[in-house]
């Protein structure tokens, strides 16, 4: 998957690279040395949801790292960053804001008042922003894309780990989709061993969830983004095969 990667990063000539790494741990969380693994995979910032607090060991990572990105509206006193600015490889300034939503979640901040806010500092230093929208719920998504069309450069959607074909830029030039889809391995059950998921659902007991490892695919789209305005151009849809 690395490999294929790199030759993703190569063909398309991508300045910044983005993933959701929550799951990374065997499909639960993720641990400080996955994330240092998955960050020196040319892998620019790690953005998450939440099941970033399923491993206690990365509780105090996240308060070091700031390329790894937790959910801005979570409460206060709460460890880690969730707002990422700095330079793309070609030397444009760039912000990525992680949020997390509300539908069938947790009750947390709100992610349109949180999130409009956060925008607004964002903005004082950069035009060119990113937002992965971790939910469960197609309608948030879609509505906080329409809330905030025109502010950001691209609304990404995270967390129920199958590509959506909605991609498009929308009037105000705000680059969308409801979800990126998931990296890994797609003979599964939104990742795990499909005989296990269906124990689940069969018998209704609790059954404790295995990865799957076959027919790995990278998931997520290509964003071209004018430096100058911070509107999106275009948003092309990718759906790999890694290996495996």
């Amino acid at each position: 998957m690395q490999e294929k990667l790199h030759g993703l990063i190569q063909e398309h000539r991508v300045d910044f690279c983005i993933a959701n790494a929550e799951n990374a741990a065997g499909g639960f969380g993720i641990t400080p040395q996955i994330a240092e693994e998955l960050l020196n995979c040319e892998i620019d910032v790690l953005t998450s949801g939440n099941h970033i607090w399923d491993k206690r060991a990365i509780f105090p990572y996240l308060s070091e790292q700031p390329r790894l990105l937790r959910p801005h509206n979570y409460p206060a006193g709460n460890p880690g960053f969730s707002i990422y600015v700095g330079d793309t490889n070609c030397g444009v300034r760039i912000g990525v804001l992680n949020l997390q939503g509300r539908v069938f979640m947790a009750p947390i901040d709100c992610p349109f008042t949180t999130g409009l806010a956060a925008i607004e500092q964002i903005r004082k230093q950069t035009s060119v922003i990113v937002v992965d929208f971790h939910a469960e719920a197609t309608s948030e998504k879609q509505a906080f894309g329409w809330y905030v069309d025109g502010l950001v450069s691209a609304v990404v959607g995270s967390h129920t780990h199958v590509q959506t074909a909605d991609e498009r830029i929308l009037p105000r030039g705000t680059a969308y989709i409801t979800d990126l889809g998931m990296a890994g391995p797609h003979d599964s059950v939104i990742g795990s061993v499909p005989d296990l998921a269906l124990d689940r659902f069969l018998k209704q007991i609790p059954v404790r969830l295995e990865p799957a490892n076959t027919n790995l695919r990278i998931c997520g789209v290509l964003i071209d983004i004018d430096e100058s305005t911070g509107h999106a151009l275009d948003i092309q849809r990718l759906n790999v095969v890694g290996g495996g």
